[in-house]
C-alpha cells in the first residue's frame, strides 16, 4: 500500500511552487498533519497488556478530520447516533447538485455557499412535506455535504437521507407515505420502487430558493447558468446502507490509501468506481496535482458538513424516543450488524492491551522502552 505521507513528502515542494497562490492556511495545516500521521515523526502512545507486563509504543494518528488514516472511531460514533434515530418508514436518498457554472463562486465563498446549499435543500424538502397530501407535517432529514466527485474533481453537492414520514404537531399525528404515485415510465432521476417527491419539482424549488439566498447575500450570480437543475431521488429501504455510504467519507478524507495504486515517474494513479457504469476506473495525474485534488476538499475550519434537521435534530431526542416506544421500534436492533472497533491484542500472550499514556514524545518513548541490561534495544513499533 502506498502511504499518503510518502506522497506528501515527495511532492510537497512541487505543490507549494505550482499552487502558491491558491493554497490556504487550512490546506497547509492539513498537509503538515497528514505528513506525520502514524510515521516515525509522530508522537506515540503507550499500550500495556492487562495479563502480562508487555508494553508497546504505537505511533499516534494525526487526528485531522480529512486524513484517510484517522477518525474511524468518530465515523462509527456518528453512524451509531443516526441509526439510533431510525423510524418505521421507507428512507430516500435525495441529492442536490450545484451546477458547474456556480463552482467558481462556491470556491470563492465556500463557507457561505456550502451553508446556503444545506439550508435551501432542507427548506425545499420540508416545504414539500408540508404540502404533500399524505404527509402534511414536519419532516426529518440527515444532510451531508460532499465537495468531490469520485474522480476527486470539485463537485459540490448535498446528500439528504430522509424518511418518508412527517409529524403533524397540531394534531399530534405521525404520518408515513405509502408511495404509490410513481409514473410507469422509469426515470433515472427518480429511482426505486417507491415515490417520495417529483425530482423536477424539487429541482425548480431548490433553484429558486438558492438563487434568492445568493441575491440576498449580495453576491453576483454567474452570467449564464442553466434553467434546469439536477436533483436525484432514490429509495434506500430502511436507510442503513445510505448512512454507511455517507459516513465512509464523513471523517476519513476523500480517498482511501488502498485506492492509491501507483506512484512513479512523478505520477500518481488511483482507482475509483464510475458512478454511471459502476465499473472500476483509474486516473493518473502528476503528483502535485494529486495533492491539490485532495486539498480542494478541505473544508473551512469549524464548518459542519453533516447536519440533522426537523424531527431528526439532536434537540428532538425525547420525541424520537417517544415515537419509537409508541411504534414498537427497538433502536438497538439497527446496531447489531455494526462491526465493533477491534481490540488491541498483546503479541506475547494474546490478551487485551489498554492505552495508559498518550502524546509521548518519540525520544522520551525510546528511553522508556530500553531495558536496563541492554540500552541499545527498543521496542517501538
Amino acid at each position: 500500500m502506498i502511504l499518503l505521507s510518502s506522497i506528501i513528502s515527495t511532492f510537497e515542494a512541487e505543490l507549494r511552487e505550482q499552487y502558491a497562490g491558491s493554497l490556504l492556511p487550512s490546506h497547509l495545516n492539513a498537509l503538515a498533519a497528514m505528513k506525520q500521521c502514524r510515521t516515525t515523526l509522530s508522537p506515540v502512545m503507550q499500550a500495556q497488556c492487562e495479563d502480562c507486563v508487555h508494553q508497546d509504543f504505537i505511533p499516534h494518528s494525526c487526528g485531522h478530520r480529512h486524513c484517510p488514516h484517522c477518525q474511524q472511531h468518530e465515523s462509527q460514533q456518528w453512524l451509531e447516533r443516526q441509526l439510533k434515530k431510525q423510524v418505521p418508514a421507507e428512507y430516500f436518498l435525495i441529492t442536490f447538485t450545484l451546477p458547474r457554472e456556480f463552482r467558481a463562486l462556491a470556491w470563492q465563498q465556500q463557507r457561505l455557499l456550502y451553508d446556503l446549499m444545506m439550508r435551501c435543500s432542507w427548506e425545499t424538502l420540508n416545504t414539500f412535506a408540508h404540502n404533500d397530501a399524505q404527509l402534511k407535517g414536519n419532516a426529518g432529514a440527515i444532510s451531508v455535504l460532499h465537495t468531490h466527485s469520485r474522480r476527486l474533481d470539485y463537485h459540490p453537492h448535498v446528500h439528504v437521507v430522509m424518511p418518508a414520514a412527517a409529524i403533524d404537531t397540531e394534531r399530534r399525528l405521525w404520518r408515513t407515505k405509502t408511495g404509490k404515485g410513481q409514473s410507469k415510465k422509469p426515470n433515472p432521476r427518480q429511482s426505486g420502487t417507491r415515490y417520495l417527491f417529483n425530482h423536477k419539482a424539487l429541482a425548480k424549488v431548490f433553484r429558486a430558493k438558492l438563487l434568492d439566498a445568493i441575491n440576498q447575500e449580495g453576491l453576483a450570480l454567474p452570467e449564464r447558468y442553466p434553467e434546469t437543475w439536477v436533483v436525484d431521488v432514490k429509495s434506500v429501504g430502511n436507510g442503513d446502507k445510505a448512512l454507511v455510504y455517507l459516513g465512509r467519507y464523513l471523517y476519513k478524507g476523500v480517498i482511501q490509501e488502498k485506492d492509491i495504486i501507483a506512484c512513479q515517474d512523478g505520477q500518481v494513479t488511483f482507482r475509483y468506481q464510475d458512478s454511471k457504469t459502476k465499473q472500476t476506473q483509474t486516473r493518473t495525474v502528476p503528483g502535485a496535482e494529486f495533492l491539490w485534488l485532495m486539498l480542494r476538499h478541505i473544508l473551512p475550519k469549524g464548518f459542519r458538513r453533516t447536519r440533522n434537521f426537523g424531527f431528526l435534530h439532536p434537540n428532538s431526542k425525547r420525541l424520537i424516543s417517544l415515537l419509537q416506544l409508541l411504534l414498537g421500534v427497538n433502536p438497538n436492533l439497527a446496531l447489531t450488524w455494526l462491526k465493533k472497533r477491534p481490540a488491541l491484542k498483546c503479541p506475547c500472550c494474546g490478551g487485551d492491551m489498554r492505552i495508559v499514556k498518550t502524546r509521548i514524545p518519540k525520544v522520551y518513548a525510546i528511553s522508556l522502552s530500553r531495558p536496563a541490561n541492554n540500552p541499545q534495544v527498543a521496542s517501538i513499533m
